[in-house]
């Protein structure tokens, strides 16, 4: 088995292949189809959503021995030398714009910049991190950006486009990522699990999305470290929440039915439970407004699909169900709004602990005041 982590090995090869992103590679392959190419490209979007992935993508359909194409041949030098895990190619140059963001580093790249292609039909510069140049530095780059060689293209990805001098920017395409939905990234991550012959217990595909955030790549890392905790490739959901730091949905769910029956003995015994057993009282918050969110859904349709819940495993459905429907959507606003503004007030706070008291008891007036 291979010890590359999954998100490499899982990288696309192809536009075809990147998963959420039509806003950007139909028009990008539309463009390459019809050969109108410009010389810098400006990616922007969250983390782990495809930029820096696509920026090769492009590089080998630019590159491409039949290109510039909309699909890279994979067979030629350049496709194989740019291929998930191989070494490479010497035209395309991928810079940390991080570590590399002053004015002596644009020089350099513009020296870099003035030498024909070794093999290649354009000579590429990647640069991460664009955001992180300086300004001094984006300003000695802006004469090659303005005015580049025939055989240069630069492509900018970065988490913080406008941070961009606008010079820059106005000289690029500008492509936004976006992060990918559940819907199109929970099917995603099954097949990957039949790929690599793993099981996940019911419940935790749901926690690793929404641990993912909509990010493949963050969504790719969860899972490879839940499988590598696994016992013989099957994820069980208590491994799951124990590592991913959830408060486990039964608490939630106890204490919600403490609520509705305005317990407040049962419901601080909980919140005691939450703080000894040394979940973070925060994340207890945290997943508190997820299933209030899962109860909104449910509310408005019981018969909602458990793959677009957040906080909601399948064995306890009906009860989160029925409790959803105890209290009605008005109810369940007024609590989630609740849950958000003490969620805000942990920032900063001495004593978590108190918070969730303070949190609970507030939650309970809505019960005992009506």
């Amino acid at each position: 088995m291979s010890t590359q982590v999954l998100y490499r090995r899982y990288r696309p090869d192809k536009f075809e292949d990147l998963i959420g992103q039509e806003q950007v590679t139909v028009p990008l392959q539309r463009a390459l189809s019809a050969k109108r190419i410009t010389h810098a490209y400006l990616f922007s979007g969250p983390r782990g959503c495809g930029k820096t992935t696509s920026a090769r993508i492009l590089a080998r359909c630019l590159n491409c021995i039949k290109g510039p194409a909309a699909t890279p041949c994979g067979e030629c030098e350049s496709c194989k030398e740019l291929a998930t895990g191989s070494p490479g190619s010497i035209d395309v140059i991928e810079i940390d714009a991080a570590s590399h963001n002053g004015v002596d580093d644009a020089r350099a790249l513009r020296e870099q910049a003035e030498f024909s292609p070794n093999r290649d039909r354009y000579k590429i510069f990647i640069l991460d991190e664009a955001h992180e140049i300086t300004s001094h530095g984006f300003n000695a780059l802006l004469k090659i950006v303005e005015e580049p060689p025939e055989h240069i293209i630069f492509i900018f990805a970065t988490t913080e486009p406008e941070k961009v001098i606008g010079t820059i920017r106005s000289r690029t395409y500008h492509y936004p990522f976006k992060l990918v939905s559940i819907s199109e990234l929970g099917p995603y991550i099954e097949k990957i699990c039949q790929e690599e012959s793993a099981k996940l217990d019911k419940g935790v595909l749901q926690l690793i999305l929404r641990s993912g955030g909509g990010s493949v790549r963050d969504t790719l890392s969860v899972l490879d470290q839940l499988l590598a905790a696994s016992d013989n490739n099957f994820v069980s959901y208590e491994i799951a929440h124990k590592l991913l730091g959830y408060t486990p949905a039964s608490i939630i769910t106890d204490f919600i039915a403490a609520l509705i029956n305005k317990n407040g003995e049962e419901i601080f015994a909980l919140t005691n439970q939450i703080v000894s057993s040394g979940f973070a009282p925060e994340h207890f918050v945290e997943d508190l407004l997820a299933r209030w969110r899962d109860m909104l859904t449910l509310s408005v349709n019981p018969n909602t699909n458990n793959s677009i819940l957040l906080d909601t495993p399948p064995d306890q459905l009906e009860t989160v169900t029925k409790q959803s429907q105890n209290l009605g959507i008005a109810k369940i606003s007024v609590l989630a709004e609740q849950t958000n503004l003490a969620l805000e007030n942990f920032k900063g706070a001495t004593s978590p602990a108190i918070q969730i008291e303070l949190l609970a008891a507030k939650l309970l007036t809505n019960f005992l005041t009506n």
